[in-house]
């Protein structure tokens, strides 16, 4: 079965998000979530934070463990950015552009179970 997560609305730019992802898409999770914890950067806390949510949400509809999920999909798309102005040479104003993300990432199980009913 699937278990889907979404953060909208994170403050990082998607450009800095992406290499991130694309890390741990198609690992474990426990592994993932291991090299999310060792990884000296701030962006990876929303990350976290959304994998983190998927795996609750596993336990709460199926009670599954995280040793029995893999990533199988994780996207970061380009939300609203904020736009502001900031002075530039010659008495000029210069657009700034503050970019927002949206996360969602989809777990599955291992191993897909074979539940035989009577």
């Amino acid at each position: 079965m699937k278990y889907k997560s979404i953060a909208r609305f994170v403050r990082y730019s998607p450009y800095k998000l992406r290499p991130i992802a694309d890390v741990i898409r198609g690992k474990m999770v426990q592994d993932a979530l291991g090299w999310l914890v060792v990884h000296a950067n701030k962006r990876v806390v929303p990350i976290k934070k959304v994998i983190e949510s998927a795996v609750a949400n596993a336990k709460q509809l199926d009670n599954c463990q995280p040793v029995d999920l893999i990533v199988k999909e994780i996207r970061v798309d380009e939300g609203p950015s904020y736009r502001y102005f900031k002075p530039g040479a010659m008495g000029r104003a210069r657009t700034q552009r503050r970019r927002l993300s949206h996360v969602q990432v989809i777990l599955e199980n291992k191993q897909p179970s074979t539940n035989k009913e009577v």
